[in-house]
């Protein structure tokens, strides 16, 4: 039989992307809720995701076991040291390709929603080209 390993690769590789999704849009939003309003609590998580606050607890206590928050009852959620970092290079891979978005004629709107989903399926290849490409972009759409 030939080996095919190869050819599962971006299975692989797109299964593993989806795994650590719902962890960086989690930490992501935690830390850009917590920068705007001071902390971050289970409701703020319910409203910006549109789930149930079992969903949220359900995904806390996971990312709680896998080392990115601190939760405590009646408390607001905190993110860890691996959460900060995980946060901010998540949001450093989004602002990229939101930015390339932009440069190549994508509309802000679109771009903004496009972006939340490819940030987390790019290489770092293709990151660090979207990156050049981008160049003067701001995220504001103006160079």
């Amino acid at each position: 039989m030939p080996n095919n390993s190869h050819q599962s690769d971006p299975h692989r590789r797109t299964r593993r992307d989806h795994a650590t999704e719902t962890a960086e849009d989690y930490v992501e939003a935690i830390a850009e809720i917590t920068e705007a309003q001071g902390t971050c609590r289970g409701t703020d998580l319910a409203q910006r995701f549109g789930v149930s606050h079992v969903t949220i607890t359900r995904t806390l206590a996971r990312l709680h076991n896998e080392g990115f928050v601190q939760i405590e009852p009646y408390r607001p959620v905190e993110l860890t040291p691996k959460g900060r970092r995980v946060a901010r290079e998540s949001r450093r891979r989004h602002d990229i390709v939101y930015r390339f978005l932009l440069s190549i004629g994508i509309s802000e709107r679109t771009a903004s929603i496009d972006a939340e989903g490819l940030e987390h399926h790019v290489s770092p290849e293709t990151l660090a080209r979207f990156e050049e490409l981008a160049g003067g972009v701001s995220p504001s759409g103006l160079s």
